[in-house]
């Protein structure tokens, strides 16, 4: 196995996690109790694992979908050129959608996503990041749920790399460079 060139310092434990996903379950429950069917979009690459264990905790009837946008490439900055990489398999037109982002930080992405699915005319469309960072926020754009707010430090683990790495990581931890 390769060695990383940094150092990762634990900032939120496994157990956490958890227990806030189990939490915000509970609120997503009691907000789309009515739905037909929530299709939950899972925003790529980095809420995969969150989105995973969220729709567990679900007593809902879903539909799991993804999109994939990009604004970060392998840099620790964005590049403020948000890309959609890959698009929904299906329409949302009419429908109660949840949209899963990993984190919020400038808030550039989460807002270009959030206009091109209220383009699509969904019923209701709510969002959930399971990290958010205000202090970095370029946009006026805040999630409905969120799990934990963070200070202004670069994190991986649990779904969330730094240059493809780490992402298996099962708990959230801070970059720290030599």
């Amino acid at each position: 196995m390769a060695r990383r060139d940094y150092e990762i310092d634990e900032l939120i434990s496994a157990e956490a996690i958890a227990a806030r996903i189990g939490a915000l379950g509970t609120e997503i429950e009691a907000a789309f109790g009515d739905t037909e069917k929530l299709v939950v979009v899972g925003l790529l690459r980095g809420s995969f694992i969150f989105i995973a264990d969220l729709v567990r905790k679900l007593d809902l009837p879903v539909e799991v979908d993804f999109i994939e946008a990009s604004s970060y490439g392998n840099a620790m900055e964005s590049s403020h050129d948000v890309r959609i990489l890959k698009d929904l398999r299906g329409p949302i037109e009419g429908r109660d959608v949840l949209l899963v982002e990993d984190i919020v930080d400038t808030g550039l992405t989460l807002r270009h996503v959030l206009g091109l699915l209220r383009s699509r005319r969904p019923a209701r469309l709510e969002t959930i990041a399971l990290l958010d960072k205000p202090s970095r926020r370029q946009v006026d754009v805040r999630a409905t749920w969120t799990g934990f707010e963070i200070p202004d430090e670069f994190v991986v683990g649990y779904g969330i790399d730094y240059a493809q790495r780490d992402r298996n990581l099962p708990y959230i931890g801070t970059v720290r460079l030599p």
